[in-house]
């Protein structure tokens, strides 16, 4: 599949301006700091970067799932969080310094274990392109596309935050809505490529998508109290396993593996997940005071 100039140099031209923005929040205080005391940093990335993945390829033998469908969420389950888990945790008094360090771990580690576990999926599914021949995720093209797109942005907007502050602040916010803008008009294309079939892939892709959804948040808080962690950093984490930076995820399907279908679950998972951040915000805005105390 032929992939337009827009796709396959524009998309990954946006991602490093998200990846800056991220970068932007972050300071090397913030990794002293959780590095204290790390049980919530080290069970937060266990569970996002192991077990959510497991979950998405149990989610494969969902009925009615095609094999591209079937990939996609296990894209989704891959990818790390984004900064918009970094807002919603701030919005539920979770802890901001928790989410904004295991979203960046999660990006750093994502170089390696997204392919991996994507091929993992593939060879599941033994899904074929127009020439009868087998899709695989290129590994090292892989881990190349993505540490330029993740490292580099990321070291860029902890430059900018150490020497000005302040312009940090203002452009985070601009590079916030330029991520919101991005993800919209990645999702109206793929609904416009798959018109003709829009209405059946949303049919099949959306129970997966919810069910990842609610077992990553499930994992998180469930997960977090069992690790004897407190209410604020399990909320915190299950942010982060179920708000996810849907526009990796998009840019594995539609770059590296030219697969609009493959996708449409990054993209409805991408709607569906601002709704599950409201409710994690209502429940963090319910929990008595001493359970957010830090």
């Amino acid at each position: 599949m032929q992939q337009s100039p827009l796709i396959a140099i524009g998309l990954p031209i946006a991602l490093f301006i998200i990846m800056i923005g991220m970068g932007l929040t972050l300071t090397p205080n913030d990794f002293r700091r959780e590095a204290r005391a790390p049980k919530g940093l080290l069970i937060g990335s266990l569970l996002q970067l192991l077990a959510l993945p497991l979950v998405g390829l149990a989610l494969m033998g969902l009925p009615g799932l095609t094999a591209s469908l079937a990939v996609g969420v296990v894209i989704v389950a891959a990818c790390p969080g984004g900064t918009t888990s970094n807002l919603i945790s701030f919005m539920a008094r979770g802890n901001v310094a928790l989410s904004i360090i295991l979203t960046v771990i999660a990006s750093l580690a994502t170089i390696a274990t997204l392919p991996f576990w994507v091929n993992l999926a593939l060879d599941r599914t033994a899904v074929v392109d127009a020439a009868a021949t087998t899709v695989h995720l290129p590994f090292l093209k892989t881990v190349a596309m993505l540490a330029v797109l993740i490292l580099i942005p990321v070291s860029i907007g902890m430059i900018i935050r150490g020497r000005n502050s302040a312009l940090a602040a203002r452009a985070d916010r601009a590079v916030s809505l330029f991520g919101a803008v991005v993800l919209a008009a990645l999702i109206v294309g793929i609904a416009t490529v798959n018109r003709d079939r829009l209405g059946t892939l949303l049919i099949q892709a959306g129970p997966a998508c919810a069910a990842l959804n609610v077992v990553g948040i499930s994992l998180g808080l469930l997960g977090g109290r069992l690790a004897r962690l407190n209410w604020q950093d399990s909320l915190t984490i299950a942010v982060e396993l179920g708000i996810k930076n849907s526009t990796i995820g998009l840019l594995v399907a539609m770059t590296l593996l030219q697969n609009t279908e493959m996708a449409v679950p990054s993209a409805v998972y991408g709607i569906m997940m601002y709704g599950f951040g409201i409710g994690l915000i209502a429940f963090g805005k319910r929990l008595p005071a001493a359970a957010v105390t830090p």
